[in-house]
């Protein structure tokens, strides 16, 4: 009897303890904050004042040394030319050389002997754009037959992207007041908020050229148009 007593005890124990470790429901307990997320975007616009250029040499020749020794002699003039227009040596970049054998074919289609290729290219980061057509002619007059991708960029973007971020933020927050009173509520404070900026995209106007930046004598005619940076926002706010 007195060992079935001690085991109702420590049922009776047991159902205590666990009864003090159960959750405490509480009515007065906050309910959750109800929240609308709305996407703002803004754009700035600038105007370029630096470029991006490749320029190359090819040359063939019947020999491979030859046609080393021939494309190594261009390079070095264009290069030569690039430096006299103003580029400094630091803005002037080997980024590829390459040589490979190949093969003539006459008319009927019977190999007719080998000549090698050589291809040497440099990017050139160009700060003056009022002189890039001129330095561009000078190039090729140096030897450069090869001229390709050509990219305009803004040395400083941090007021444009400060511009774009807070036109993102205006329309974001016109979007979210716009919903809110649509659905008979009022916006709280901000609960969240992210961001990305894009890089700088050439843009234009439909139905509308570029704009200016070149010289109208330059002896290449270069339009470095207009570039756009896009801010979007992503904003969480309360809604009451």
């Amino acid at each position: 009897m007195r060992n079935k007593s001690l085991f109702i005890s420590a049922v009776l124990l047991l159902a205590l303890a666990l009864g003090a470790c159960s959750p405490t429901f509480r009515a007065d307990a906050a309910p959750p904050v109800r929240t609308l997320s709305v996407n703002g975007t803004g754009m700035a616009f600038l105007s370029p004042d630096i470029a991006y250029i490749y320029i190359g040499v090819h040359t063939e020749e019947p020999t491979a040394a030859d046609a080393v020794e021939a494309n190594n002699a261009q390079t070095q003039q264009v290069i030569d030319a690039l430096q006299d227009a103003g580029v400094a040596a630091n803005d002037i970049r080997t980024t590829s050389f390459s040589i490979w054998p190949n093969q003539q074919y006459s008319p009927d289609g019977q190999p007719t002997g080998t000549r090698y290729v050589v291809d040497n290219s440099v990017f050139v980061t160009v700060r003056e754009l009022e002189g890039l057509g001129d330095l561009l002619d000078s190039a090729i007059g140096a030897g450069a037959n090869s001229i390709n991708s050509i990219q305009f960029d803004v040395a400083d973007k941090d007021e444009a992207l400060k511009n774009a971020r807070e036109e993102a933020v205006k329309d974001a927050k016109e979007q979210a007041q716009q919903l809110a009173d649509a659905a008979g509520m009022s916006l709280g404070e901000v609960q969240s908020i992210s961001f990305y900026d894009s890089a700088p995209i050439p843009y234009m106007e439909y139905g509308k050229g570029g704009g200016g930046g070149a010289a109208v004598e330059s002896a290449v005619p270069i339009q470095p148009g207009q570039l756009a940076v896009t801010a979007t926002v992503s904003i969480s706010y309360e809604i009451r």
